[in-house]
Order: C-alpha cells, then structure tokens, then sequence
C-alpha cells in the first residue's frame, strides 16, 4: 500500500536512504528537517554541528532537489529546549546522567514530528534509524527489532516509542548494513554518501557539558568535596556536574592511586570516590518504564539488559514492583549510572525500558 510519508533529514547518509528507499516502493515522500537551534546568530561551530545544524539543513535540502520531493524546515525549538535542554540540565543539577538523544527521540522526533505529519494529512513519519519494526512473535505487540548490522543497531535509544508511534512509524534502513547504505547513497548519486557520521550531542558541539550547564543553569554550580566511602575528605571538586559515575579522567587531582567517581550527592555537594572494584554490582531498579514487546507481568523473567549505549547486554532476572522493575544480573555489571536508560531485551526484540534510579 502507497502512503503519503513525512521523512525526517538530518543531512546524513542514513535519513536520505531512508528517503530514497521510499521514494523507489512508490510512497510520496515529504523531506522535513526540524530547527532546534535556540538563536538565530549562532557561531560556526554551532551553526554546523551535529545532525541540527544549519550545514545538515542545506545537505538536507539538496538531498531533497535530488530526489525531487518537497522539503520543508520545521520549528521546533520550544519543544526542544523544555523536552531536551532543560532535561538536561536538571538531570545533571540532580546528580545525574541524562541521555538527550533518548529524549528527543521521544518528545521532538517522533511526538511532535507525528502531530505535524498528522496535520498534513500524512499518513506515517520515517526516520534513517539503525532498527527494524516488528511485531513480538509471542504478545502480538509492536516493538523494535535488533537492526541487521549489530555494530549500528540504535534500538537502545528508541525504547520509549509507544504502540502509537510505532504504529506510524518506518524505519527503511533497518535491514541493511552501512556499507550498503552508503553504496545505495553512491548509487543514487547523493552528495552525502561519504559524509561522516556526527558524534557529538547537537546542542553542545564542543563537548563541555560542565561549561553548557554553568552558562544556561538556573543555579550558581559551587565547587565542594570528593570524598572516599568512609567520608573522609579527599581534595576539591569543580562543581557535580563535571563528573560521571564510573569516571577516572578529569578528576583534576591526584590521590596517589587510581580513584573513580562511585557516587554524586547532589544534596552535600560531594562526589564520592572509590577503586575501580567498588563500582561493579549486581542490582538495580528502573523507573518511568515503557512496555514494549511485553506488558507488566508477574514473577522474574530472564532477559538480557543494557544499562548505557555502548554497553553489551547481559543475562539478567527481572521482575515488576508496581510502577519500578527491579532487574539482577547473573554477573556484577560496572558503573550502574542512574539517569541512564536501561533497555530490556527478548532475544532481538524490545521487551521493555526505562531511566536507572538505583
């Protein structure tokens, strides 16, 4: 069945094979590239980061002549600064590590990008992800399905797509690898088919975390104590939010042995330090949980979890306790970091997600 798709572009190789690919089954493809940049003079290295700024507009829209198909930019930067920005900056001011991709995979690329493709008359949205839609042998209930190149699979960061979204949602690339992606970018004669992949967070090009939530944070960030487990007072830190669970780099002081961030008191303005042993263990509960392939269910269930982007899921026993899942892994996992998605697994599928508050 032909549809009438709204394409998210980034500029990137990735959405503009996703926009070929429907072009060549017949769907009317709509390009649309949503604005998030919160001012208007921004200086180069703003203005050209990432998979939003104004450099990934213009990839976008020759992309867009090429295939000869409608293109449009979309603001959303209101969306984006109270979904994502200020998310983040509370996260952090609370002790802990946010993932704003997730975010705004949640809130601005598929909930507003879906009200917009709605009041178009569109009947779906598609994005240049590395993950496949399914739906779960077994409950019958959509979900995302490991991407064919495991290397690129970005099902972790989409957990939190609902029934809805899924339902209005194609994800071309899916079953493709990256090298293919980029020989049907060749093929297609797209300008970007060499174009590297962003790495970066969009909003914050140059990495400095700590000096992007010290320029746009509500509060004055005081610098205070590291400390060991027993309390003692081991040197001055910058401020809490210069730092991460499982960190070791960038302390800024020396302790005479290798010492790694185990814990951030937000209320004491402290960061507790410890060995590296001290970081690894067993348990965890997460919160604000969204059901997937699977819905809340009774007893433990042996799943395989991954508690941040780059980690590889382990075996795991979870089980439901009211609005939280308490989650077991078979062998001690390191630097657990509340804040952080933990993603559930069964075998290729989604079972469910959510944010790690330990």
């Amino acid at each position: 069945m032909k549809k009438k798709v709204i394409a998210g572009m980034s500029g990137g190789v990735d959405s503009s094979v996703a926009a070929w690919l429907l072009l060549s089954q017949g769907h009317s493809v709509i390009g649309v590239t949503m604005q998030v940049w919160q001012d208007e003079d921004l200086d180069s290295v703003q203005a050209n980061a990432g998979c939003c700024g104004l450099s990934a507009v213009e990839d976008a829209r020759r992309v867009c002549q090429r295939l000869d198909i409608p293109y449009y930019v979309l603001n959303f930067k209101a969306e984006f600064k109270r979904d994502v920005i200020d998310y983040f900056i509370r996260e952090y001011l609370s002790a802990r590590t946010p993932n704003p991709c997730i975010a705004c995979n949640r809130h601005v690329k598929w909930e507003s990008l879906l009200r917009k493709a709605e009041a178009l008359g569109a009947d779906c949205i598609a994005t240049g992800h590395y993950a496949r839609i399914a739906t779960h042998p077994e409950t019958g209930r959509l979900c995302l399905r490991k991407s064919a190149t495991p290397e690129k699979d970005q099902t972790y960061a989409l957990y939190s797509l609902t029934q809805r979204q899924l339902e209005r949602t194609i994800t071309p690339i899916g079953d493709f690898t990256k090298a293919q992606v980029r020989q049907m970018a060749e093929d297609a004669g797209l300008a970007v088919a060499r174009k590297p992949d962003s790495q970066e967070i969009c909003f914050i090009p140059d990495n400095d975390y700590a000096g992007f939530i010290q320029r746009n944070s509500p509060k004055n960030l005081n610098p205070g104590w590291f400390v060991s487990v027993d309390g003692e007072r081991l040197g001055r830190h910058k401020g809490i939010t210069c730092y991460t669970i499982g960190q070791r780099k960038g302390l800024g002081s020396s302790f005479g042995k290798k010492m790694f961030v185990k814990k951030i008191d937000a209320q004491r303005n402290e960061v507790v330090l410890s060995d590296e042993s001290e970081l690894y263990r067993h348990d965890f509960e997460a919160e604000d949980v969204n059901w997937m392939a699977i819905e809340p269910f009774a007893g433990e269930k042996k799943l395989k979890a991954k508690i941040r982007y780059s980690h590889k899921e382990a075996e795991c026993y979870a089980c439901v306790d009211g609005e939280k899942v308490m989650c077991r892994f078979l062998e001690p996992q390191r630097a657990i970091t509340p804040g952080q998605a933990a993603v559930f697994y069964d075998g290729d599928y989604v079972a469910f997600g959510g944010t790690i508050s330990l």
